[in-house]
């Protein structure tokens, strides 16, 4: 995605609706907690479902609690990398829009 060709109008209804989005994450405290949370119980239940195999055999319940762990872990990654992805798309946005705004300033001033 090339920002560069974006319009003024674009560059900042997009930075606004991204500002928004990060604010509202970054004041949810529970938020950030409960994602945490959620790796943490993923992590144990892999865990879980790991020791349950070595002492019990393979049985559903083990399998079934590796299954469940991976899949909150995942999650819990893919949302943390898609948070990050919003961030570092929110500064490169603010970076262009800086950058137009000294454009326009230097072409007013000459």
């Amino acid at each position: 995605m090339d920002i560069k060709k974006w319009t003024d109008e674009e560059l900042s209804s997009t930075r606004d609706k991204l500002d928004v989005w990060c604010l509202k994450h970054a004041t949810s405290s529970w938020g950030n907690r409960m994602g945490l949370l959620t790796a943490v119980l993923g992590a144990i239940a892999i865990s879980t479902g790991v020791v349950f195999i070595f002492f019990d055999g393979i049985t559903a319940m083990s399998i079934i609690l590796i299954i469940l762990g991976v899949v909150t872990c995942y999650s819990w990654y893919k949302s943390e990398k898609q948070r990050k992805t919003n961030m570092d798309f929110l500064e490169e946005l603010k970076v262009e829009i800086a950058r137009r705004a000294k454009r326009k300033e230097e072409k007013s001033t000459s």
